[in-house]
């Protein structure tokens, strides 16, 4: 494993692997363990010639908030600083969860002919709290023995926007997110940093036509599942699954229905990366 920052950027990343640069992007207030957790589990189960780059946004994770940065607009060109330095010039997979998939459409947007394939997990639409069509609140499990046994603050924390409420999804859920959440730069998130970016993402001047998977929950109280669909209309090759039992955190909700469909869509269109 590769990490630190670069000159003119003060990004922390992760690099695991080799091979075809694959950057993952975090969502709002977690870190990049959000997310390799998850995917590092399954390229150690199906390696693939893929060079995993996680990177911790600014004010989240071991990233400082930049006095510079203000907007979106200013998050991406952080983003593109890192990514010269790491990978100049070469086209690379895209993946971002929640806020980090409204940053990696902006990237889609400002420069398409790099990004080899995207990947949007539980995508945010419309910047702001739970903008557009949401879910209202709907637990599909709960496991209430258990939820006892959870301080106050523990259990407000995990039932806040979780839709499966088990000691199994608990433990991924300490262990992935709920450590970022509490060390997030509140003041910087919320004072600070304005999440829209200054132009209309998804307006394109032609349609993406790399491969694309979209994954959402069907119970996501966050970001919902209906707007993302519209997706499909800039994205031509995009393939769209919004999974049952599932909300904001279906990677951790609905474990192996995530990797199958992941492992599979990167398999199948593992050619068409190259062109």
């Amino acid at each position: 494993m590769d990490m630190g920052t670069i000159d003119k950027s003060d990004l922390y990343y992760e690099i695991y692997g080799e091979g075809l640069p694959f950057v993952i992007l975090h969502g709002w207030g977690v870190d990049h363990n959000i997310l390799s957790h998850c995917m590092e589990s399954m390229f150690a189960e199906y390696p693939m010639p893929i060079q995993r780059i996680y990177i911790d946004l600014p004010g989240m994770g071991r990233s400082p908030a930049d006095s510079h940065i203000r907007t979106s607009d200013h998050v991406l060109d952080a983003l593109a600083a890192l990514l010269d330095g790491l990978i100049p010039g070469q086209r690379f997979l895209l993946m971002g969860e929640s806020y980090g998939g409204y940053l990696a459409r902006g990237m889609v947007k400002q420069n398409a002919s790099r990004i080899a394939g995207l990947i949007l997990l539980c995508p945010l639409m419309i910047p702001g709290n739970r903008q557009g069509n949401v879910e209202p609140l709907r637990v599909m499990e709960r496991d209430e023995a258990f939820l006892s046994t959870l301080s106050e603050e523990d259990r407000a924390s995990f039932e806040y926007l979780n839709v499966i409420l088990t000691e199994s999804v608990w433990k991924r859920f300490r262990d992935e997110i709920l450590e970022a959440l509490r060390h997030q730069n509140i003041h910087f998130l919320t004072e600070v940093l304005d999440g829209a970016f200054s132009f209309d993402v998804d307006e394109l001047e032609e349609p993406f036509a790399a491969p694309c998977l979209i994954l959402t929950g069907r119970q996501d109280t966050e970001v919902g599942w209906r707007d993302q669909f519209k997706l499909m209309d800039i994205y031509p090759n995009a393939t769209f699954a919004a999974l049952n039992r599932a909300g904001h955190n279906l990677q951790i909700e609905q474990p192996e229905q995530f990797l199958s469909i992941m492992r599979h869509w990167l398999g199948d269109n593992r050619k068409l990366f190259y062109k």
